[in-house]
């Protein structure tokens, strides 16, 4: 009897809580599942608007795969990723540990911080692409004005120097994010270790390391997850500073689906999508897997 009624309870608790749940998983099979296995099967077929739309299986793969244009991309775009998100990470990370300390005017830093990332990404290109101009860009007049070169430099001219000036352009507008991340987890650390710490004689270096890094280092891996996924997906900072130029060294795996649909070869555009999405996938989970996510949460 007493079997019975535990079991009546957990079954109208199970009932009760998928109810809750029900808006949930609906909202995420309408506007994240549907539309991933919808871009999934669009991608097994020909479908350009003046040809007659036909199932074409793995076809579209193995155009993309046997692309030089599609590995340059990719290669780019993983480069630009690793790079972009270790500068930001360093930086973001040097920041709000300053801002994490009490002086006067914090409050008024800690919200000038903010503005890079409040600009809208094409604004924010356009400025950077004006500042990297060959002959009037205030960047060059510096550097001949400093000495550091004799000439004018062509930053957007070259893959080397447009790869660096996309990455500098990144660094400089989506480091606040990080920035504001690992600052909110900073301040969730009790200041009680610390005070415990000094008394025992660890250095400032001790602390950092055997206190601030350990309960940070969730939080740090949850702002290296965002950053990746958004790195991975470069688009408009590309698409104004450079156009995928010069020669197309610095397309993205982004731009070349872009163009692949503004096309109108959409079967092909999703092909794209779809890979970066696996690899976005396959990234997140090693990164989760590696870090220990679970063990850090709890």
């Amino acid at each position: 009897m007493h079997s019975k009624l535990l079991k009546q309870i957990n079954s109208r608790e199970t009932v009760i809580a998928l109810l809750f749940l029900f808006p949930v998983i609906a909202f995420s099979a309408a506007f994240i599942l549907f539309p991933i296995f919808g871009t999934f099967v669009n991608s097994m077929y020909r479908d350009v608007s003046y040809l007659p739309r036909a199932f074409i299986g793995l076809d579209n793969y193995s155009s993309a795969l046997t692309s030089t244009g599609f590995w340059r991309a990719t290669v780019f775009t993983l480069l630009f990723a690793a790079v972009a998100v270790l500068l930001e990470l360093f930086l973001g990370l040097l920041f709000a540990l300053l801002l994490n300390e009490k002086f006067r005017g914090r409050g008024v830093l800690r919200a000038a911080v903010l503005i890079p990332w409040a600009i809208p990404t094409i604004i924010a290109g356009r400025t950077w692409q004006v500042m990297y101009q060959y002959s009037y860009g205030v960047i060059n007049f510096i550097f001949t004005s400093s000495g550091v070169a004799e000439n004018n430099i062509n930053w957007l001219g070259t893959s080397y120097s447009a790869f660096w000036a996309i990455v500098l352009a990144d660094v400089w507008k989506t480091t606040p994010f990080v920035v504001i991340i690992l600052l909110a987890g900073l301040q969730a650390i009790p200041g009680d270790l610390y005070k415990q710490a000094k008394v025992d004689g660890a250095t400032m270096v001790k602390r950092f390391t055997k206190i601030t890094l350990p309960l940070l280092s969730p939080v740090i891996l949850v702002a290296v997850i965002f950053r990746t996924i958004d790195s991975l997906r470069i688009f408009d900072l590309v698409y104004v500073l450079t156009g995928g130029g010069p020669g197309g060294t610095t397309q993205t795996l982004s731009y070349i689906g872009y163009q692949h649909f503004n096309n109108d070869q959409f079967g092909m555009g999703s092909t794209i999508s779809v890979i970066m999405f696996a690899i976005s996938f396959a990234i997140t989970i090693v990164y989760i897997k590696k870090g220990n996510f679970k063990k850090g949460i709890n």
